[in-house]
């Protein structure tokens, strides 16, 4: 076991325990190894979109908002890039 390890318990249901199985062979990877990343990726994700509605509530608390014809405007500009 790695240094600064925990063991942490979580129940799944059987499909998606059997998903996890073939996925660890098909991988060389241990369940435990890919659950750990698999968790890691989301609590990232997580971490960053709470983040990222606290910096929109603060623009918001400042005043920082567009008015509906920016946003039209700004929609516009972008929607034609492609």
């Amino acid at each position: 076991m790695e240094a600064n390890t925990t063991i942490v318990t979580a129940r799944i249901d059987a499909s998606l325990k059997a998903k996890l199985e073939a996925l660890a062979r098909s991988t060389k990877r241990s369940k435990s190894f890919l659950a750990a990343e698999a968790i890691a990726a989301y609590v990232e994700l997580n971490e960053w979109q709470i983040g990222e509605i606290k910096a929109g509530i603060a623009e918001l608390d400042r005043g920082e908002v567009l008015s509906a014809e920016e946003v039209e405007e700004v929609y516009e500009r972008l929607s034609h890039r492609r």
